[in-house]
């Protein structure tokens, strides 16, 4: 359906409420990739450039742009009478103005309403119609001046005109066609009076081509149509002037247009002979062809019919490939050898029994050759999948079999290298227990020169710690009977003296228990003895190390062994009662009251 401007409005026009806007937007949607339209924004006017995009279109003319205002094209594209003028039409007396506003009853709505663009193109049809059915030529005008005044022209004006109007690209065309024709029939009247008898009974096409041929014209400065000849600019009017000359002229032109004709026909025969042989080339070349078609449709019609026979044959002939691997595959037997041939000889005899069957049988269906086939391709299927099976079997056998020699002859090495190696490793191991017990030999009598050597030590060592015992034991008794006599002396003096004796506690010897316990902590990792109290308690309370532990224990109670030693050693050594405070003589001096030197007021001890 066409998308034209007109054509556009004439829809608009027809809808329930036309608007302009939208007219307008249809007509850039449809056409806004046309190079001829576009917007009003882009027109050279500075009035035009205001308006809005659905206000109006410019189109590219082929004299210049021009921008249409779209508000009231609705409005006067109805070229309908109002209802009172058709009425008044309608009643007049006159029948040419009834005719020509004859209003049809079927016109009536608004679907149907006449527009002015349809009218337009409707006229404009006509008159394209009534142009191309004959010749008719048209005068342009041009407007000379602005001012309306005679005998004054404009230039600039005329030439704009005639350039709109496409004069100078016609005389463009002109100058490169052939604007001169004329009808071959008027041409042979005009110059028939020129002619002699014996060329006035020509074809008046055939006059023409002698007479523009027999003259000294170039090719290209007339052509031949179907019933005219054109002419180049200028030429018409030469050739003219020729026909028109002195009758010596003329008369040689006639013999040249006789010597044409002449030619002409001789060209004519011979084409006509190059014709006739052609044809029979083309006939013989025909038959050939026919024999070759009725060959072709024949081959066609046997292959239809037994072409699904042959294509059967054929691919049951290309089994026998299938069954060649089959026996090169049996041959690879060496058990059920002869059974296996014999299957494939039935096989092989199975096939050509079908193929006879399929060569013999004209009237076999394609659906039973293919169901022969399928099953012969079973047959060969399963054959080879037996066969296949076996062969598999049979190597696996000869694999196994091969494996088993194989496994036991690395068993057989793997027992001499085996007893190779025991072999090896009992001499090792006999080397190994020589040189041990060499070594045992040696290393027990250096333990044994050494255990002497230690045993003579520690004999040496016994007697020097018995010595020293028997040293320490006369020590001990000589002080104990140097305590003794001491103790006699001190109490036979007390007695003498009526004095106190103070009681020393008796030595106690050192128990071996003791002595070990003593030699153990001075050689213990930790030594404690300068270590206060406080941090022998604090170290006791947080410490995890067991040793650590041990050792402050030990020292705790060596401490404590020394204080109760020294608390036995330093006890009174005068009879006091528990709640004095002080010794008797120290009580006794300090109850007298000594004068006061200073102080008139006696000095009582509370």
């Amino acid at each position: 359906k066409s998308k034209g401007i007109l054509t556009l409005l004439d829809e608009e026009s027809k809808l329930p409420k036309p608007s302009y806007t939208h007219f307008t937007t249809e007509v850039h949607n449809n056409w806004s990739q046309h190079f001829r339209l576009a917007l009003p924004r882009s027109s050279k006017l500075k009035l035009h450039r205001s308006l809005r995009d659905d206000e109006g279109f410019l189109i590219r003319h082929f004299a210049g742009a021009v921008c249409y205002q779209t508000k009231h094209f609705i409005d006067k594209n109805n070229d309908a009478l109002h209802a009172s003028l058709e009425g008044i039409i309608q009643d007049s007396r006159n029948k040419l103005i009834q005719e020509l506003f004859a209003v049809s009853i079927a016109q009536k709505g608004k679907l149907t309403f006449v527009s002015v663009g349809n009218k337009f193109k409707t006229q404009l049809n006509d008159l394209m119609v009534k142009l191309k059915s004959n010749g008719t030529n048209f005068i342009r005008c041009i407007k000379p001046n602005n001012k309306m005044v005679d005998q004054q022209f404009d230039g600039a004006l005329s030439l704009s005109q005639l350039k709109c109007s496409g004069m100078t690209s016609v005389l463009e065309l002109m100058e490169h066609g052939y604007p001169s024709r004329t009808p071959f029939n008027d041409l042979f009247e005009v110059y028939k009076q020129y002619l002699p008898k014996e060329l006035r009974h020509l074809n008046a096409k055939m006059f023409c081509e002698a007479m523009l041929h027999s003259l000294d014209l170039h090719d290209k400065d007339f052509k031949f149509g179907i019933t005219r000849v054109f002419f180049r600019p200028g030429k018409y009017a030469e050739f003219d002037q020729i026909m028109k000359s002195d009758p010596e002229n003329l008369q040689a032109i006639v013999s040249r247009v006789k010597k044409f004709l002449v030619k002409s026909r001789w060209i004519k025969a011979i084409f006509s002979t190059i014709v006739v042989i052609k044809l029979k080339y083309k006939i013989v070349y025909r038959r050939n062809a026919l024999i070759q078609i009725q060959k072709h449709v024949r081959g066609h019609l046997m292959r239809k019919k037994h072409g699904p026979r042959i294509n059967g044959v054929v691919k049951i002939r290309s089994l026998n490939t299938t069954l060649e691997k089959i026996q090169t595959s049996a041959e690879q037997l060496k058990n059920d050898k002869e059974k296996t041939t014999n299957e494939i000889n039935l096989l092989r005899s199975e096939l050509t029994s079908v193929i006879d069957r399929i060569k013999r049988d004209a009237q076999i269906k394609p659906e039973m050759i293919d169901k022969l086939y399928t099953q012969l391709c079973g047959k060969l299927d399963h054959q080879m999948t037996t066969l296949q099976k076996k062969l598999v079997n049979q190597k696996n056998a000869e694999e196994q079999e091969r494996l088993r020699k194989i496994q036991e002859e690395i068993e057989r090495q793997k027992r001499l290298r085996e007893e190779e190696e025991r072999r090896i490793q009992e001499e090792e191991e006999n080397r190994r227990k020589k040189s041990e017990m060499e070594a045992r030999r040696k290393l027990e009598e250096v333990e044994r020169a050494k255990q002497e050597e230690a045993d003579r030590k520690a004999a040496i060592e016994i007697q020097m710690q018995q010595e020293r015992e028997a040293l320490e034991e006369r020590r001990f008794q000589e002080q104990l009977d140097q305590e003794r006599q001491d103790h006699e002396l001190a109490l036979r003096l007390a007695q003498e003296s009526n004095g106190q004796l103070e009681e020393s506690p008796p030595l106690i010897r050192k128990s071996e228990a003791v002595k070990n316990q003593q030699a153990a902590l001075s050689k213990g990792k930790y030594d404690l003895s300068k270590w206060k109290y406080s941090e022998l308690r604090d170290t006791i309370n947080t410490s995890c190390d067991i040793e650590l532990l041990e050792a402050c224990r030990h020292e705790f109670h060596r401490r404590l062994k020394v204080y109760h030693a020294w608390k036995a050693k330093n006890r009174k050594r005068t009879t006091m009662d528990e709640n004095e405070r002080a010794p008797r003589s120290v009580m006794e001096s300090a109850t007298k009251t000594n004068t006061q030197r200073y102080f008139r007021i006696p000095f009582v001890r509370p």
